[in-house]
């Protein structure tokens, strides 16, 4: 079993946040969330349109937020880049940016198998919901490293680690993002960054109300979990798990706090191969 290496306390770093998809659904939520919890906050999605209801949605929840549009696709590099050079000069005066929410994400438009699936609908999916949090990583990651502090949310899923019949490039796409989170974790957590995947269970939006799966659903997630743990984490409150996965609406700040022992000593909540025992050979 795989030691994790030491956290040690950092300083939580600004209360300013970038949100990706932040127009509509989960994006939207956890924004204003954001915004009301004290968080200054930059908006990215692809329709300025979304975006600015919701920055007036922000604005009147709190007046002296100070909150960023900027319209983009999170698959074009080039304009990735810019949004984030933009938003660090936004933040320059509260220190830059201290947390990244890579909430942007696709589902298939059928919920078929594979065999039935369009593969290039397929790969569509895995396009945005990887490609996207890489670039979006990728552009403000030399920010948080030169400040020596910085917090990174993957919204994820338990489609990620729990196979499904249907959806294939979305379980591929959270799965492949649950390995990001892991390589960040390992690569920056010595050097102030910290990374978690938060699941937000299922929330009523406009993606999962069209998803046949949810047709009879009647108990749905409230998206204020989700913010709850986004908050505690970019508040460095949640520092010792990075790397792991919660799951809003089941775990809080509270019940992680209780169980991080528990979490560290025997490293589960991370993406990993099952051993059958000490001496499996590929473990």
């Amino acid at each position: 079993m795989t030691t994790p290496h030491a956290r040690t306390p950092l300083d939580p770093g600004p209360r300013t946040a970038l949100v990706t998809g932040a127009g509509r659904g989960i994006g939207r939520g956890i924004a204003l969330g954001l915004v009301r919890a004290g968080w200054d906050v930059a908006l990215v999605g692809r329709t300025r349109e979304h975006l600015e209801a919701v920055a007036a949605e922000a604005r009147a929840a709190r007046p002296d937020a100070l909150v960023v549009v900027e319209p983009a696709d999170v698959v074009d590099r080039a304009a990735v880049d810019a949004v984030v050079g933009r938003v660090e000069a936004a933040f320059a005066e509260r220190g830059g940016l201290g947390l990244l929410v890579n909430n942007a994400g696709v589902i298939e438009r059928r919920e078929v198998d594979l065999a039935q699936d369009d593969p290039e609908d397929v790969w569509r999916v895995v396009e945005v919901n990887v490609r996207g949090p890489l670039l979006v990583t990728h552009a403000v990651l030399p920010g948080m490293l030169a400040r020596g502090t910085g917090h990174v949310v993957n919204i994820n899923s338990g489609s990620g680690h729990r196979p499904s019949g249907v959806y294939t490039g979305y379980g591929i796409s959270k799965g492949a993002l649950a390995r990001l989170t892991t390589m960040l974790d390992r690569q920056y957590a010595d050097r102030g960054v910290r990374v978690l995947d938060v699941a937000p269970g299922v929330v009523v939006t406009d993606m999962t109300q069209g998803m046949p799966l949810h047709d009879d659903r009647s108990e749905w997630t409230p998206v204020e979990a989700t913010v709850e743990l986004v908050d505690a984490f970019g508040s460095g409150r949640l520092d010792a798990l990075s790397g792991r996965f919660v799951r809003a609406g089941t775990d809080t700040e509270e019940s992680l706090a209780a169980v991080t022992d528990r979490i560290l000593a025997t490293d589960a909540r991370t993406l990993r191969l099952a051993p059958y025992g000490e001496d499996d050979p590929v473990a």
